[in-house]
């Protein structure tokens, strides 16, 4: 048996609200793995009944569940996505068109394609404030590119040439403001240990200014006052987040000196 052209490959946990949209929107590629990480609640039950090859794993990390996800897949293109990510017909007609026989030369020598991730938080679609285009690499030929970056924040690294897609891969980011601070609180702790076992410190200065100039770069320079409400709310979101992250490296160093 040949191997599928495309794969899709997503991880996930606790995701029954979209894994099945998800999987669903990438219905057309020959191969869907999903690698669930304990999930509580129906996410392997949907997954397996729309036709995905399930694999149950614990929970190791964003970068090493990327990895062990990327290394699963048999087609000769991988597609990696979230599973509050959706691929649109427009995104297909593109993949299948990069991917084909008749891509034109310089497509055909890439080994992988980034694309556009347009996001949908509080009612809209946010173009600005630095969260469009936000520019991921997602399709890579199979044994071209690996996983990289510092957890939680995960990047895919490909090994030659890479294009650029035309067509937007939806994002349905949080649910709701109180889903978004779950997120922040979840994230900013993981990104403070992360700085603390690589030796970075507390800083007041840095505590002060930096959280002030995320929001002035997300809010102003990036324009984000031009999403209306939601805009300020990304931004001043996105200012609380920094805050946090020196608050818990604060905590962390109080804690190893006490301990």
């Amino acid at each position: 048996m040949s191997a599928p052209q495309i794969s899709a490959v997503i991880i996930c946990c606790d995701e029954e609200r979209h894994i099945g949209a998800c999987l669903e929107s990438v219905d057309w590629c020959g191969e869907r793995v999903v690698v669930d990480s304990g999930s509580a609640d129906r996410t392997v039950e949907i997954a397996r009944a729309a036709g995905a090859r399930v694999i149950e794993r614990g929970w190791p990390g964003h970068v090493a569940q990327k990895q062990f996800a990327l290394e699963q897949a048999q087609g000769d293109w991988i597609f990696s996505l979230d599973a509050d990510e959706r691929c649109t017909p427009e995104l297909r007609a593109e993949i299948e068109r990069v991917t084909g026989d008749a891509a034109p030369a310089a497509e055909a020598a890439c080994v992988g394609f980034e694309m556009r991730r347009l996001a949908f938080h509080l009612g809209r679609w946010i173009r600005h404030g630095g969260w469009y285009p936000d520019w991921k690499l997602r399709l890579v030929r199979r044994g071209r590119a690996h996983i990289g970056g510092r957890d939680p924040h995960d990047r895919m690294i490909a090994e030659g040439p890479v294009g650029r897609l035309h067509a937007d891969l939806l994002h349905l980011t949080f649910s709701d403001f109180a889903a978004q601070i779950r997120t922040i609180q979840n994230f900013s702790g993981i990104m403070a240990a992360e700085r603390f076992r690589a030796g970075r410190r507390f800083s007041l200065l840095r505590a002060v200014l930096h959280p002030f100039f995320k929001f002035v770069g997300c809010y102003l320079w990036k324009s984000g006052w031009r999403d209306g409400w939601p805009g300020f709310v990304i931004a001043a979101a996105s200012a609380f987040a920094v805050f946090t992250r020196y608050v818990k490296l604060w905590e962390l160093e109080r804690a190893a000196r006490s301990g």
